[in-house]
């Protein structure tokens, strides 16, 4: 059975730092290109960064230069840290996994930038 399951989150003051952690089980993490979602309310859930399984990263423009994207395949967990935190970043974060047509998701871990 496949799950993802992130922790890591909670309140932070704003320039403080998290770092978001994803346990996969249930198939071969090393095979996909692992990443993270955010979501605010209602709001269409935006991609974060994403770490394809050559190594590889991306990232969305609001969170280059602060957040870093890692992946250890030994221990079926990819990461996010977080740096330099805005108030604008409070959402749910979303851990995925995916692969062709294969993708699987997260129940996510809220994180909340507040002074």
């Amino acid at each position: 059975q496949v799950s993802l399951v992130e922790s890591g989150g909670g309140p932070v003051q704003p320039g403080g730092s998290l770092r978001l952690s994803c346990v996969t089980s249930g198939f071969t993490m090393e095979d996909y290109a692992m990443g993270w979602f955010r979501q605010v309310g209602d709001k269409e859930r935006e991609s974060v960064a994403c770490i394809n399984s050559d190594g590889s990263t991306a990232y969305k423009d609001f969170v280059k230069g602060r957040f870093i994207i890692s992946r250890d395949n030994a221990k079926n967990t990819v990461y996010l840290q977080m740096n330099s935190l805005k108030v604008e970043d409070t959402a749910v974060y979303y851990c995925y996994a995916r692969r062709g047509a294969d993708s699987f998701w997260g129940q996510g871990t809220q994180v909340t930038v507040s002074s």
